[in-house]
């Protein structure tokens, strides 16, 4: 058995700099590893390594090891192997050589996906029925509440590609370019209310900006309500179908 849950940043560290920034062709072309092969390492890893490495190994408090020439190199745990077997801190766990192909597989798979990134080819998303889509828009879907192919979104396929399109169909605002902002109102133990534009917020604290600036507040003892102006999109997440996205894009980038 192998000794585990070690920093890979004591020798892992030193070949970072090396990287990918030759994006080596072999590594392009090596096949990604079993999937249920990299969904043991992957659980394996988040337990053990993701506090130092992040939980899809692209570093945190430690390296990022996606970009370590030796995972990079590593085939089924052949050189993560013996580097768990030269000792280092906290051994707390053991692993045996199944747990350890995991783990290099896991990581391997991690750089694959990086590496080929450049590879992929999106295709043709324009796929659905234009007449089905006018009616999910004007019925069940409720977008022409909200939304009109004659006023905001007249030409809309000639201003965004189809896949972008379909992204914001699915989940507008996503990355925060010209999405709407998302209000906050805040109601004191005394009675006031702030509203403002919400700048954060968690278990235990709420902040918001408005003409005043930026406050912060403890979420003891006060209100909070949450205005998502994307609110109905996120509703229809668990409703609609695959079939009802392309059908509605398809209808918006029709021509009338």
């Amino acid at each position: 058995m192998r000794t585990g849950f070690v920093c890979f940043g004591l020798v892992l560290g030193l070949s970072i700099a090396v990287g990918l920034i030759a994006s080596p062709p072999q590594l392009i072309s090596r096949p990604v590893p079993d999937r249920d092969l990299v969904e043991r390492g992957r659980q394996e890893f988040i337990i053990a390594c993701a506090g130092c490495h992040g939980d899809d190994a692209r570093g945190d408090s430690g390296p990022d090891l996606i970009r370590s020439e030796m995972m990079l190199s590593d085939e089924g745990g052949d050189l993560l192997g013996p580097f768990l077997d030269s000792g280092g801190p906290d051994h707390d766990l053991e692993y045996g050589d199944a747990e350890v192909a995991g783990l290099a597989g896991f990581v391997r798979a991690q750089s694959q996906a990086v590496i080929n990134r450049g590879l992929y080819q999106i295709q043709n998303v324009v796929t659905g029925d234009a007449d089905r889509g006018r009616a999910y828009f004007n019925g069940e879907g409720g977008c022409s509440g909200c939304h009109s192919v004659t006023g905001d979104l007249a030409g809309i396929g000639g201003r965004m590609s189809a896949p972008n399109l379909l992204a914001r169909i699915a989940w507008p605002g996503r990355g925060g370019r010209g999405g709407l902002p998302t209000e906050v109102e805040v109601t004191l133990g005394n009675g006031q209310t702030l509203v403002g534009t919400l700048a954060y917020i968690d278990d235990f604290s709420v902040a918001l900006r408005n003409e005043s600036g930026y406050r912060s507040f403890s979420r003891d003892g006060v209100d909070v309500e949450i205005r998502n102006p994307y609110e109905a999109h996120i509703e229809l997440l668990g409703r609609y179908t695959d079939d009802d996205l392309h059908d509605v894009l398809t209808y918006l980038v029709t021509p009338p």
